[in-house]
């Protein structure tokens, strides 16, 4: 396992302090505020990355949302632009229970991180917000199937006989 010694990092400047900038090593800065340093095992460096600046973030979902055409996040602003992202879905999630007279029992959001195999740079690769909504007097057949298959169930479970 390498240790890598952070104070060897300029973070004010967007290369590595005592590493050359592409400029000066003929590389095309693909993605600016980068390191052009390689990593081990990596094809680039996080400034050169063809993967990185070509990946793009699309909503998948029926709600109408942000993303909802193919549009490129970089990778140190993915977490936040995706977190945003699903709080709109959490947002549209209290709307829809307030017009039909529900409420929120629950909403969270899971974001799922990667790592780049070109360069080694680690990004929110999307995320998923998973709601729950209850309505009152709930009165679609579908629940009173439920009810009743349960009741059925449920009678003769409790039997107290006095010999």
């Amino acid at each position: 396992m390498a240790i890598m010694n952070i104070s060897n990092y300029n973070y004010g400047t967007p290369y590595g302090a005592g590493y050359p900038a592409p400029a000066e090593t003929g590389k095309t800065v693909r993605n600016p505020g980068e390191t052009t340093e390689i990593s081990p095992g990596r094809k680039s460096s996080p400034a050169e990355c063809e993967t990185c600046k070509n990946r793009k973030y699309q909503d998948g979902s029926d709600e109408m949302v942000s993303f909802k055409s193919a549009a490129h996040i970089s990778p140190q602003a993915s977490a936040s632009r995706v977190r945003a992202h699903e709080q709109e879905h959490v947002n549209n999630a209290y709307t829809k229970a307030a017009k039909g007279g529900g409420k929120v029992l629950s909403a969270s959001v899971s974001l799922k991180t990667a790592i780049c195999p070109e360069c080694g740079s680690s990004y929110v690769a999307g995320g998923t917000t998973a709601t729950r909504i209850k309505y009152p007097n709930e009165d679609n057949p579908y629940t009173k199937n439920r009810k009743s298959a349960d009741a059925a169930s449920l009678i003769g479970q409790n039997l107290d006989m006095a010999v």
